[in-house]
């Protein structure tokens, strides 16, 4: 579920929260003290598999959930396994999403590597895989062999500003008309977009319902809802989920006003300005892209994560921001219409919709909590 962290919850208790915030000036100008500080540790490390590990532990993925593990006991080589606890049985009932995310780790693996002098070959589920589940087998094998020929990736300067921006975007500055063809950095799947006005209105009311849907679900909303991380302390303590940081938010945690318990009642004035903050993301789109496979296997799927950061880091260097809006694809019953729609929308000729996003210019927004490296290696 996309959330706007600033902006959830901001009309609740109106006054109440402002004095509240005063009052309590100590706790509402508490940061998280650990959670980023993986992001200024991105390259260091003797080794060149620490070094690129470092970079794909800043990878997009689903609900940031960050469910990569890697063994690194064989010399030179990452074998990556997926962490079975943190997937999402309900939005992401078969982990498509969740590969996808693994597929991100890997290239931005790769692409860190190159800028090392690192060739890294990459072969996605060595020991076979489950098209329905992910299990126990590793989900890919990486050699890193040294060579100084190897092309730097372009796109790879651009990772530590990567953000999955989830705020409004200005409705008032329309996208330059060469936008897509900068983003259209795809190497596998079949990559589109609009940002025709008339197009784009009809994709804010689809993302919209979407949105409605998986919020308006109580299985689905509760397996976000779960991954609320309220306040400095519980995102130092766990940083992965959905983070929810900065003044408002510590006074909210701290007085008791926002907590997962309130987040689920859908009868509270918490629950309904948290709607209507959802919603201006949908509603502020200035364009949208989207990402189609032939096929939709794992690899598929692997493929698909590397070409989806890909896309991320050019619009990011174009200046853009960017939201996945996955909602509309997932698998379960009650969205069972619209992922059909989509797919009549946008995959006429047979595939699947991989991916859909949001793309406009938006505030600029802090980076999203991480575990550190040593948490993410086995047997270290």
């Amino acid at each position: 579920m996309p959330l706007s962290r600033r902006k959830t919850l901001a009309l609740i208790g109106g006054g109440v929260i402002l004095a509240a915030t005063g009052s309590l000036g100590a706790i509402a100008t508490r940061q998280p003290r650990t959670a980023l500080l993986p992001w200024g540790q991105a390259g260091l490390g003797e080794d060149a598999r620490h070094r690129a590990l470092s970079w794909a532990l800043l990878a997009p993925n689903p609900h940031n959930r960050q469910p990569w593990l890697v063994d690194l006991r064989e010399p030179g080589v990452v074998t990556l396994y997926v962490d079975t606890a943190k997937l999402l049985p309900h939005t992401d009932p078969y982990s498509r999403q969740i590969t996808i995310g693994l597929g991100c780790f890997l290239e931005l693996m790769r692409m860190a590597a190159s800028h090392g002098g690192q060739r890294v070959t990459i072969t996605p589920f060595p020991e076979g895989f489950d098209d329905r589940a992910l299990d126990g087998r590793p989900v890919a094998r990486a050699v890193f062999t040294a060579d100084a020929g190897v092309t730097a990736d372009p796109l790879f300067p651009h990772a530590l500003a990567r953000r999955s921006n989830k705020e409004p975007y200005d409705l008032a500055r329309p996208l330059p008309e060469d936008t897509l063809e900068k983003l259209a950095v795809a190497d596998t799947a079949r990559f589109g977009g609009t940002l025709d006005a008339k197009e784009v209105a009809d994709w804010r009311a689809f993302t919209r319902e979407a949105l409605r849907i998986e919020i308006e679900t109580p299985h689905t909303f509760k397996e976000s809802v779960d991954l609320f991380r309220i306040g400095r302390a519980e995102v130092d303590a766990n940083p992965d989920g959905i983070d929810f940081t900065g003044p408002l938010f510590e006074v909210l945690g701290a007085t008791g006003l926002m907590t997962r318990e309130a987040s689920l009642d859908t009868s509270s004035q918490a629950y309904k300005a948290g709607l209507d903050a959802v919603y201006a993301n949908t509603d502020t789109a200035m364009g949208h892209v989207w990402l189609v496979t032939v096929g939709n296997s794992r690899p598929d799927q692997i493929a698909t994560g590397a070409d989806w950061l890909r896309v991320n880091l050019a619009a990011t260097g174009a200046g853009v921001a960017f939201q996945p809006l996955s909602q509309a694809l997932q698998e379960y019953p009650e969205m069972a219409k619209l992922y059909a729609d989509l797919h009549a929308r946008l995959a006429q000729e047979g595939g699947t919709v991989q991916m859909l996003a949001r793309i406009g210019y938006g505030p600029e927004v802090a980076p999203s909590p991480r575990w550190p490296l040593e948490t993410k290696i086995l047997n270290a």
